[in-house]
């Protein structure tokens, strides 16, 4: 089989679930904001903007590639992230990923009452709270009263696992399933039907992949040329099996525009 073959049925396999679909259905604001009216249980949100794999960038040390960044039409600003694996400590990376998108949203010496609203929704395979609750809101909590308190950062997780019946859950089948659409979600069930099943869609999809493919490898083949030349043989080896380390790596090592 051609490389251009497997590359093909790979695409065919890709759900709104996995990062490269949804990235592209995410340029399509609609998708974000129907996708955010069921999540956030609000159906007057709306979308102003959507922009999918955000760069966040943090001068002192970790960048990041957020999934999607929305301006709502109430100011908030969220970060939508898909996650497949549970691979490593997810609240502490959307911890990081909504500390990011907030220092880059805010201007240098604004006042603390104008930093803005952030909500990061972290949509996954698995369940992540182990609650069997396929929605959960983690809420900042006065432990002395139990009381409430907001600072305008707002978490929301969202799980593929948990079927209950819920409309959350019935979304989240639309994510996961390969023949599962659903007309509550007409956006959602539109886009990932033109991306799984008409000639259009499949070969954009496999551009991006194709695209991809070359771009990491050309990265890959550049970082372990650097390593070699710097002699820095262990981390070139721990590289090869760790890919958050290999990512820290490229951005530490790599040219910006790479």
């Amino acid at each position: 089989m051609s490389n251009k073959a497997k590359i093909r049925e790979e695409a065919k396999k890709l759900n709104p679930i996995d990062d490269l679909m949804f990235r592209t259905m995410a340029e399509d604001k609609d998708f974000c904001e129907e996708i955010l009216r069921v999540i956030l249980s609000d159906p007057e949100l709306s979308v102003l903007e959507s922009t999918p794999q955000y760069a966040g960038t943090n001068p002192q040390g970790r960048s990041v590639i957020l999934d999607a960044k929305c301006v709502l039409g109430d100011g908030r600003k969220t970060n939508i992230e898909v996650q497949k694996a549970n691979d490593t400590d997810h609240q502490r990376r959307v911890r990081y990923n909504g500390a990011i998108l907030t220092t880059n949203l805010t201007d240098p010496g604004v006042k603390f009452e104008n930093v803005p609203d952030v909500c990061v929704v972290f949509i996954s395979r698995f369940d992540i709270f182990n609650g069997n609750r396929s929605l959960y809101h983690v809420d900042r909590v006065i432990r002395e009263t139990g009381k409430v308190v907001d600072n305008g950062f707002e978490e929301v997780y969202v799980n593929a696992k948990v079927k209950d019946g819920s409309e959350v859950s019935e979304l989240m089948e639309v994510f996961v399933e390969d023949a599962a659409y659903n007309s509550k979600f007409p956006v959602t069930s539109g886009s990932k039907r033109l991306y799984k099943e008409t000639e259009k869609g499949q070969q954009r999809m496999c551009e991006i992949m194709e695209k991809l493919v070359n771009e990491n490898t050309e990265r890959i083949n550049t970082l372990n040329s650097i390593l070699i030349e710097l002699d820095r043989i262990e981390d070139l080896k721990r590289a090869t099996k760790d890919k958050d380390f290999q990512l820290q790596l490229m951005i530490e090592l790599l040219p910006e525009d790479m």
